[in-house]
Formats: C-alpha cells, sequence, structure tokens
C-alpha cells in the first residue's frame, strides 16, 4: 500500500474548475489538475483494504486500483501508467467523463470521502503522453485475416486496437466526418477536448487500424460488401434510436433532439459542415432541457455557452436524497442528487414534472404546458399520478428532449443481416457472437444506452471473442 494510515492523515480534495464567468465564454475544457504534490496525497488514502471493491465491484473495466494507488505514491509513474493501459485503452477519457463508479464502491465511501480514483487515472494517462510512455503497439505478426468494426465509439475504437493488436487488418467504418462516435460528437468540448480524441486515434492508426469515414454502412456498404470483403464484423453503432415526447404540439419547429443539438455544436467546433443537422443557437432564447441525467446536463452548458436568456431543467422523476438511501447501499451506485459544472454555471432544476403539451404560432414552441406528478408504488411497480391544481404554462423559444436512447438503429445494417433483437431493442449475442455466426457486436449495441467504460469492456471482450474464432476457422 502506500502511506500507513494516509486515510485518516489526508482528506479528499475535489478537482477544480475554471471559473463560472471565464469558461461560459468558450468551449475548452473546464477542469484544473490538481498539483503534483496533491495527487501524490490523494494516491496516499488508498486504504489496502482486504477486498478491494473499486476495481471489482466498482469498475467495469476491472483496474487494478489500488496497485495503481501504489505506484502514483511511490513515484513510479511509468509503472503506474502501464498498469493501466493493461485494463483500459483509453484512460484519458475515462478520466474525465466516467461518472466514476469505482470511488461509489470505495471502501472509504462506507464513512468518508472515497479516494479521488479518477482524477488520478487523468493524471497518469496525462503524464505518459508526455514523457512519451504512451506508444504504438504494432502486432509482430499478421494473421491475415480481414475485420471491419462498424462505428468508432468506446466499444468500436477498443475492439479495433485490440484485434489490432491481435495480427488482424481492421478497417473501421464511421458515418460522420471524422472517427470517435459519441465521444466526437456527443461529448462537449468543455468535458472533452476533441485533441485528445486525436492524439488517441494516432496511435490506433500507427498500430495498423484503418479508417474509413463518411460511410454509412447499411446504405452507402451493404451487408454483401461486409461479407465477401471481410472474415467477419463487429456491429458497435451505439444506439441511434433516442426516446421520444408523443405529446400534442411536438412537431412544432424548435423542439429538438438533444443528440441533435450537440452534435451540432461540436461539429461547429471543429468547423465541420453539419450535413443536414439543424443549426439551432440558444442565443437570447429561453431554453427548456427535458430530461435530469448527463446528456441534459451537457445541453445546459452549452446553451449557457450560447448565450441563452433562460435556462430550466425539468425531470419527471422525483428528487433524489441528498445521502445514499437505503435501497442502494454500498457499494451499489448511490440513487442521489447530483450537480455537476453545467448546474453551477445557472439553470432551474425541477423534479416531477410531466410534459403534456407544447403550443406557439408561426410553427414554433412558444409554451410548454405541464404539471406536478406524485410517484406511487403499486404493488411493486412505480406510477405516476398529477396533482390536481398544479397546471403550469412556461414560455420557451427552445425545447431540447434529452430522454435517453432505446436501441440501435434497425433499418440498414442490422435489418439486412436479420439478426434476433431481445424485447428492448437490442442485438442479442452469445459471447458476443449474434446470431449470424460471422457477425459479433458490442457495447451499446448490445446493452442499450450504458457508461463510456462499459462500452471500452465491451469492445475489448467483444475483441477477444472474435480473435478465438478467428483462430478456430482458419478458411
Amino acid at each position: 500500500m502506500g502511506e500507513i494510515k494516509g486515510f485518516l492523515k489526508h482528506s479528499r480534495l475535489e478537482v477544480g474548475h475554471r471559473p463560472v464567468e471565464d469558461r461560459i465564454h468558450d468551449f475548452s475544457e473546464i477542469d484544473l489538475p490538481l498539483t503534483p504534490d496533491a495527487i501524490h496525497e490523494q494516491a496516499a488514502r488508498c486504504m489496502d483494504c482486504g477486498i478491494p471493491f473499486c476495481h471489482g465491484a466498482g469498475c467495469p473495466l476491472g483496474n487494478n486500483i489500488p496497485d495503481m494507488n501504489e505506484a502514483v505514491y511511490k513515484g513510479q509513474w511509468e509503472r503506474a501508467c502501464r498498469i493501466l493501459h493493461e485494463t483500459n485503452n483509453f484512460p484519458e477519457i475515462t478520466g474525465r467523463v466516467c461518472p466514476a463508479p469505482c470511488e461509489a464502491s470505495c471502501t472509504l465511501s462506507v464513512s468518508d470521502q472515497p479516494v479521488l480514483i479518477r482524477h488520478i487515472e487523468y493524471q497518469i494517462v496525462e503524464r505518459g503522453f508526455q514523457e512519451g510512455w504512451i506508444r504504438p503497439l504494432p502486432a509482430l505478426r499478421k494473421t491475415g485475416k480481414r475485420v471491419a468494426v462498424i462505428g468508432s465509439g468506446p466499444a468500436g475504437l477498443a475492439a479495433a486496437q485490440q484485434l489490432a493488436r491481435a495480427g488482424h487488418d481492421v478497417v473501421v467504418f464511421e458515418k460522420d466526418e471524422q472517427a470517435g462516435g459519441m465521444l466526437r460528437y456527443g461529448i462537449p468540448d468543455f468535458k472533452l477536448g476533441k485533441h485528445i480524441m486525436d492524439r488517441r486515434l494516432e496511435q490506433l492508426r500507427a498500430e495498423g487500424v484503418e479508417f474509413q469515414t463518411g460511410d454509412n454502412v447499411g446504405k452507402d456498404i451493404s451487408a454483401h460488401y461486409l461479407r465477401k470483403m471481410f472474415d467477419c464484423i463487429c456491429l458497435a453503432m451505439g444506439t441511434g434510436q433516442a426516446r421520444d415526447l408523443a405529446v400534442p404540439g411536438r412537431d412544432r419547429g424548435n423542439i429538438l433532439l438533444a443528440l441533435d443539438y450537440l452534435t451540432a455544436q461540436n461539429k461547429l467546433c471543429a468547423a465541420e459542415p453539419l450535413e443536414g443537422i439543424p443549426r439551432v443557437n440558444a442565443r437570447d432564447k429561453v431554453v427548456v432541457v427535458l430530461g435530469g441525467g448527463d446528456t441534459g446536463s451537457d445541453c445546459v452548458g452549452t446553451a449557457r455557452r450560447q448565450r441563452a436568456k433562460k435556462i430550466y431543467q425539468l425531470e419527471i422523476l422525483p428528487k433524489p436524497p441528498g445521502m445514499r438511501p437505503v435501497d442502494t447501499p454500498w457499494p451499489m451506485w448511490p440513487r442521489i442528487m447530483r450537480t455537476s459544472s453545467s448546474h453551477e454555471e445557472g439553470c432551474e432544476r425541477r423534479w416531477s414534472v410531466l410534459t403534456k403539451a407544447f403550443a406557439g404560432d408561426n410553427g414554433n414552441v412558444k409554451e410548454l404546458h405541464g404539471c406536478d406528478v406524485e410517484w406511487m408504488n403499486a404493488g411493486g411497480s412505480w406510477q405516476l399520478k398529477e396533482l390536481p391544481g398544479t397546471e403550469f404554462v412556461l414560455k420557451v423559444d427552445l425545447v431540447l428532449l434529452a430522454l435517453g436512447f432505446l436501441h440501435v438503429a434497425h433499418e440498414g445494417l442490422v435489418h439486412d443481416l436479420g439478426l434476433q433483437l431481445d424485447p428492448k431493442g437490442n442485438v442479442i449475442v452469445d459471447c458476443y457472437q449474434t446470431s449470424e455466426p460471422w457477425v459479433f457486436a458490442a457495447g451499446d449495441t448490445v446493452s442499450g444506452a450504458s457508461l463510456v467504460v462499459r462500452a471500452i469492456h465491451s469492445g475489448r471482450e467483444a475483441a477477444a471473442a472474435m480473435d478465438r474464432w478467428l483462430r478456430q476457422n482458419p478458411q
């Protein structure tokens, strides 16, 4: 372990942010990394507990967090970088945007504040790039097998890197202009600067991964072509089907899906053409974000930077408690009230609110009609009840629907391949192999919308399954 009883000597130190009055004027990353001395103290808090739930119950990747922290405490940064990359292809991404389930499972969380695991991970990988420890690892021998990965989000990129390192020739197909998927187009630059993506993509290219962007597989490229040109493929397209809202007035203008809104801004930041994506700016507008999750929070931060006049965030679920409730005990992920950096920049949040209709004039939305609701447990099933007399009208100019995602898009490739789907619309797999033996799937395509860290793990596991299948089927 690091410092004996260091967890008693040192308190958790949170990562700072750039001042609100500065950061809302640009889309640059907002975190202010801790000093080396501060990181040394934070690593010392890792307490050498008997069962490290952080990397067992907490981290989907199984990162070896205690050894990583010990190496940082002892100043063995290169060793820490090696330990981290043994299980995580992209720690510079998880160190920025992962919600850190490892910290919720840290033993210190039982009665204290957890170890600052995510930021220690961030510091390790950034030092690794600065010192040149993170280098391409091309395969020593090639297998002669050709593999296609459809989608370049975290699952697709992890699968591609692992397959290339195993010696296979890998082509990643991406429908957008640049590789990165949700990491590039769904996450705002103030959380994940895209130069971070480009830095890692250089490594993948040096390891032999080929990227073919601007091609929509299933539309521009057929399933027949893939079957003819590749030994097997991996579907990692994510959950392209967003959850919509079926209420009167939904067809009015200035009501957008959150991902379209975020994608447009990310493309503008990168000086990319929008290509059919509506360009809507929140400047001087009253904005309502429907949905209280991370995507909704990203919309709040983006609208604030676009100079919105007023921002509301409405959530249909009840307001979470301030402390860990009994229904999510340690080491589970706690159902608690969370305030993001975007919330700190200014918005009005409301819970237990049902949107009933939109109204307006000249085709555009001008009003949101809603009411308060109460959630009731009816025989183990939660149901909502509208509360009489709580009806309200909000004057609005722009509505962003951040209601989550349903499943992978079925039209195109999934339909053409005739893949079996589960009742939720996800692709069914057995050890990452679909109902078509030469077709594998990973990430949100299989699980539905989930965390970046789970997508990376899924991509790694899918790559291992594909490698076994390719070696067992030499024809």
